[in-house]
């Protein structure tokens, strides 16, 4: 049995113990204790969806890797890597998933597409998401600290069927921001259409 513990590609230049080791020091310890879990989540997800164990265990230890960062980082970020400049009109929620994958590559030398494309939509989605993608996304939302309702339902879900659980997320997601009076970031609304509205089809 693969041990994901042990990473042999090139995906990330050091061992996993290196990575934490990085992870840990930009983040708070309570936040860092999430990725763990969320980690935990993924690898389970990826055993169960024969998904490749080395990237979703990468991409759960960095999916939060520029969370903690100033929002003047994250808009002179927008700035040096030529990003979409509407992406200032937004926050930390959307930022540290689109943005940080570009500090991800810069500072901790992660480059591989799938990784990258798992940390851009682990909030947001996408319209086409890898199944490393579909792991994230659904773990960051069920690792076992998480408590809201329906949760246990979304959890069995994850298991049984992937894409009908990030269109759950995806439509209970929405749902409460609309009633938060929050405004929608556009993908999320792609994400549902495509996850959700066809998943019911």
């Amino acid at each position: 049995m693969i041990d994901h513990r042990v990473y042999r590609t090139e995906y990330y230049v050091g061992t996993r113990e290196e990575l934490l080791a990085v992870v840990a020091q930009v983040m708070s310890p309570e936040r860092f204790q999430h990725v763990l879990r969320v980690e935990a989540m993924a690898i389970e997800l990826a055993e169960r969806w024969q998904v490749d164990l080395e990237r979703v265990s990468i991409a759960a230890l960095v999916h939060d890797y520029a969370k903690e960062r100033s929002d003047l980082d994250f808009l002179r970020a927008i700035d040096r890597y030529h990003l979409d400049p509407d992406l200032k009109r937004w926050g930390n929620h959307i930022w540290h998933g689109l943005v940080g994958a570009e500090l991800i590559a810069t500072e901790l030398k992660i480059t591989d597409a799938v990784i990258l494309d798992a940390v851009r939509q682990h909030t947001v989605g996408a319209a086409h998401m890898t199944l490393v993608s579909q792991v994230i996304y659904m773990a960051d939302y069920i690792e076992p600290a998480r408590h809201f309702p329906g949760v246990e339902q979304v959890r069995e879900l994850a298991f049984t069927n992937l894409a009908a659980s990030v269109g759950w997320q995806a439509r209970h997601t929405l749902a409460y921001l609309v009633a938060q009076h929050q405004q929608i970031y556009p993908e999320s609304l792609v994400t549902y259409n495509v996850w959700s509205v066809e998943n019911d089809r």
